[in-house]
């Protein structure tokens, strides 16, 4: 299961770009993750969720996920397809000259902080 590895490396990145913005709490973190990544979304969150309640930093921060679509390029007849639906073979001139172009990356995409309160609108 590569998604505790992965969640691991997205908390530590996060919390890493929390301390550098002086951000006590994160309450939120959006993944963009690729349609042909490989990670199972349902392990994800369960890791996510074991691994970001034992971080000061994380604890009750909630887990986005935004799908990117799979998308191959055919070097031949120079189209984009949709790889999942049709895999290697470009389905416009069947050509085995493609590549993918989209869809085996994750990213993150946005990290949500709490609003704060500054000492002057608190004495108010």
């Amino acid at each position: 299961m590569h998604e505790l590895g992965i969640v691991f490396h997205v908390i530590k990145s996060v919390e890493q770009i929390a301390e550098e913005n002086q951000a006590d709490t994160v309450s939120a973190v959006t993944l963009e993750i690729g349609e042909v990544s490989g990670i199972v979304h349902s392990y994800l969150t369960d890791c996510w969720r074991w691994a970001a309640d034992r971080s000061e930093v994380m604890r009750g921060a909630e887990l986005k996920i935004e799908e990117i679509p799979a998308v191959t390029y055919c070097g031949d007849c120079k189209r984009e397809y949709q790889t999942v639906a049709h895999g290697k073979v470009c389905p416009h001139c069947g050509s085995e000259s493609t590549w993918l172009i989209t869809g085996n990356e994750i990213t993150i995409k946005e990290i949500e902080v709490p609003e704060q309160c500054t000492e002057e609108e608190v004495e108010k």
